[in-house]
């Protein structure tokens, strides 16, 4: 061993002196034996080559390669998500700023959107620090940015004017409708039952439609509906109707009351005299309507089913309403009474006035107007005015009071006062002075409308 020992210090490399010394301290021990001689003991390493180990290392070694190839990939991954990502917080960066420039144009949605694009972006970042396995200084700091930017976001809502236009539009609907509602309530109508002192009519009310016929058929195109307009006590509430396909009157049901008209429940039906005009109304518990055999006005009593005439010698049948054709009389009651509306040939087609005497059944007085018949839709009685109708040529639907003649005082206006059909044609048309309505047969349809005076 001692020999060996001076063999390697001869033939190591001069570098190797202080490495071997030190090996030579940790290998190598020095002891005298039993005869007093000096015993050297050198323990030299396994130097057995390893195969085993070598195999484990290169699998090794492959194992790493792959994972690190797999990090790497991961890695270039990320990096392309880290891009798009960075490019869209630069676009929301933008956003956010010139949303704290100009607060003005934005609204509450928009703050909602870019709320939710902040939280995708936060989660996208825990993401990608989840997958690196530790904290990155990159990802902290965007981390950071973008609760400050959701901060930015939610301080620029509390003070956003667009909110504020938003409020103020909603407000500024609130108050249309509040005007509009307050404008309504100043366009119902009040009525003064039996009061004539005013100038006339200035206006209708929308037409209110009440429903189609009782008979549930809109070709019952012709007829009429509406109140006694000098009711018999007890009666106040009774309605009445009679529609057909054609101008000639053959029945008329009494309905005890609204509810009774609307579920078409009548409690009384009378069978007409046939050849019978178009236009009637009911006043005194009595029909008023025109009798063709002979021409002449006439009156049913709807207690006793009495029937009576009185022929008027200078009315014509040439002459009637644009609307239809067998219109040549038209009876009407107001403030004032009874009424017949006529047009003769010594007037050449022009409207003239009866006032009916009730207890003789009989013509009282006659006035002469201007309005031409023929041109005329439908005319009607108030106080002791005569107004007449003619459509409007802009709109189907559209008609207008254009002439008005006053009795008391013989003075004649042109007028220009619109209102809407529900229907475009209509074949009976009378005023109410019971309850200040205007009643229309509406192409089958009850309408009515209130009246307003100036």
């Amino acid at each position: 061993m001692f020999e060996l020992l001076l063999l390697l210090s001869v033939v190591g490399p001069a570098s190797a002196w202080t490495s071997l010394e030190d090996w030579v301290s940790g290998n190598v021990t020095v002891s005298v034996g039993d005869s007093g001689q000096c015993l050297c003991h050198v323990y030299l390493p396994d130097t057995t080559f390893s195969a085993s180990r070598v195999e484990h290392m290169q699998q090794v070694t492959k194992d790493l390669i792959l994972e690190v190839t797999i990090q790497i990939e991961k890695i270039d991954s990320y990096d392309g998500k880290l891009g798009v990502f960075l490019s869209e917080l630069e676009n929301l960066d933008m956003r956010v700023k010139l949303l704290e420039s100009n607060p003005d144009k934005y609204v509450k949605l928009d703050f909602e959107l870019l709320r939710t694009e902040l939280r995708e972006f936060e989660a996208l970042v825990t993401e990608l620090h989840e997958a690196l396995n530790g904290s990155s200084p990159t990802l902290d700091s965007l981390y950071v940015e973008i609760r400050n930017m959701t901060l930015i976001v939610d301080r620029l809502e509390g003070y956003d004017k667009g909110n504020l236009d938003v409020v103020r539009l909603e407000f500024a609907k609130l108050k249309k409708k509040l005007d509009d509602c307050q404008k309504e309530l100043e366009d119902i109508i009040t009525p003064d039952i039996g009061n004539c002192d005013h100038q006339g009519i200035i206006r209708l009310s929308k037409p209110m439609a009440i429903q189609l016929n009782a008979d549930l058929d809109s070709g019952y195109r012709y007829g009429g509906w509406g109140k006694d307009s000098k009711p018999a006590q007890g009666s106040e509430s009774m309605y009445w109707y009679g529609g057909y396909r054609g101008p000639s009157v053959q029945y008329l049901k009494l309905y005890s009351d609204y509810d009774k008209l609307i579920l078409r429940s009548s409690f009384k039906v009378h069978n007409i005299p046939r050849d019978t005009g178009n236009n009637y109304i009911v006043h005194g518990n009595t029909m008023y309507y025109q009798y063709n055999s002979p021409f002449s006005m006439s009156k049913f009593n709807l207690n006793s089913s009495e029937h009576d005439y009185r022929v008027i010698p200078d009315a014509s049948r040439r002459f009637s309403y644009s609307n239809s054709s067998d219109q040549n009389m038209d009876f009407a009651a107001d403030e004032n009474g009874l009424w017949v509306i006529y047009a003769t040939e010594q007037s050449k087609g022009r409207l003239v006035v009866a006032k009916i005497d009730m207890p003789s059944f009989g013509i009282e007085n006659v006035w002469r107007t201007g309005a031409y018949k023929p041109l005329v839709g439908n005319a009607f009685m108030v106080c002791g005015l005569m107004y007449a109708t003619r459509p409007l040529p802009v709109s189907p639907n559209s008609e207008e009071i254009f002439y008005s003649y006053d009795t008391r005082s013989g003075q004649e206006r042109q007028l220009s006062i619109p209102f809407e059909k529900f229907q475009q044609s209509y074949y009976n048309l009378h005023y109410n002075p019971a309850d200040q309505k205007l009643y229309m047969y509406n192409d089958g349809y009850y309408v009515s409308y209130d009246v307003k005076f100036n």
